[in-house]
């Protein structure tokens, strides 16, 4: 009986554990393209191969948990540049470290390519080394020349983005100078914490400020596809066929779970 109660007081009822054991859920969740095992496996390796991240999400694991919910329904890997786990203070929680989730540039190009409107996303940096040229009204897209062979490209001065949609028609050019990206990096509540992307991958997060623009701009949802198709073929017999334009601003997919890019974040508010 001994050996059975301490068994009982011993088992794993950490992070990972919860992982495991809402598996069901998170496999229900993920978008049926994923595969729930290989996406459950890489939460459940995340958060035991980084001590920090393990300490703060069993100060709530609940919020943790609701957070990787964001992951699976996006359909984005957890802990990689699709959607960091970070760890954030929380005044709910006595100013203790719990996991917040944030989707990372190449989330965000992975949804645009999902919707299935664009053949490629270009987002690059710009260092001051580079020449770097685009006029608005004239250039289609922009001429970014890279020593790749100089010794030192120089510090970064601005990030850029823009997709070829199916049809050949390139989408609305996103153009961000270093001070643009600051008053972005300024909304973020976790820019000067050691944790925060902009500290452990500021090239990344220059690279997000651009595509998240970018996204505003070309589909990031399957299903406004879907809802463009029909509506297309419905006037598809009685409107003369012309060339394609940029797509207006649309409403993207990330507006729910990302609506500001990384702000900040109140243990009592999370839901």
């Amino acid at each position: 009986m001994s050996q059975i109660s301490n068994a009982i007081a011993t088992r794993d009822t950490g992070p990972a554990a919860q992982i495991e054991q809402y598996r069901d859920e998170y496999a229900a969740l993920v978008p049926s393209h994923i595969n729930a095992d290989q996406w459950i496996r890489l939460a459940v390796g995340a958060i035991r191969g980084n001590k920090d991240l393990e300490k703060a999400a069993r100060t709530d694991v609940g919020i943790f948990l609701r957070e990787l919910k964001t992951a699976a329904r996006l359909g984005l890997e957890p802990g990689t540049e699709q959607f960091y786990l970070t760890p954030r203070k929380s005044k709910a929680h006595g100013y203790a470290l719990i996991i917040k989730g944030i989707v990372g540039y190449q989330g965000i190009v992975e949804l645009i390519y999902r919707a299935g409107a664009v053949s490629s996303v270009i987002v690059e940096t710009v260092r001051e080394h580079d020449t770097f040229s685009y006029v608005p009204g004239r250039d289609e897209r922009p001429v970014h020349e890279i020593d790749w062979f100089g010794a030192d490209r120089g510090a970064l001065v601005g990030v850029y983005a823009y997709a070829v949609m199916k049809d050949g028609a390139t989408s609305k050019v996103v153009v961000l100078n270093r001070a643009r990206v600051m008053e972005i990096k300024a909304k973020s509540d976790s820019k000067d914490s050691e944790y925060s992307p902009w500290k452990t991958s500021e090239e990344a997060m220059w690279l997000k400020s651009a595509v998240r623009q970018l996204a505003k701009w070309v589909p990031t949802s399957a299903e406004y596809m879907r809802e463009q198709l029909r509506a297309q073929a419905e006037v598809a017999a009685e409107t003369p066929s012309v060339a394609s334009a940029p797509l207006p601003p649309q409403p993207s997919a990330l507006d729910d779970y990302d609506p500001a890019d990384d702000g900040p974040i109140e243990g009592e508010l999370v839901d």
